[in-house]
C-alpha cells in the first residue's frame, strides 16, 4: 500500500507539473495546481484501491492518473476570455 500511495502522489505531481508547463496562462497559481494534482491522484488511488483490492497495483496507479487528470481539468480556464471588473 505504501508504494501505491507514493506512486499516486508522484503521478499527481507529474501530471500537474506537465499541465503547468503546457498551459501556464490557463491555470491558476502553480502551488494550487501542484497541490490539487497530488491530492486528486492520492484520492483516486485510494478510491481505486478500495474498489479493486490490494492485488492490483497497476489498476490503483491507473485510477490515480485518471482522477488526477479529471480534477486538474476542472481548473483550466477558457481561452481568450477577457476579465472585466464589476464596475464596468
Amino acid at each position: 500500500m505504501i508504494w501505491e500511495t507514493l506512486g499516486s502522489v508522484l503521478i499527481g505531481l507529474a501530471v500537474a507539473y506537465g499541465g503547468v508547463r503546457l498551459l501556464p496562462e490557463r491555470l491558476p497559481a502553480r502551488p494550487v495546481v501542484l497541490i490539487t494534482g497530488a491530492v486528486a491522484a492520492l484520492f483516486g488511488g485510494l478510491l481505486t484501491y478500495t474498489v479493486v483490492g490490494s492485488g492490483y497495483p497497476f489498476a490503483t496507479l491507473l485510477g490515480a492518473l485518471v482522477m488526477g487528470v479529471a480534477l486538474l481539468s476542472l481548473l483550466i480556464r477558457p481561452a481568450g476570455r477577457v476579465r472585466r471588473s464589476a464596475a464596468a
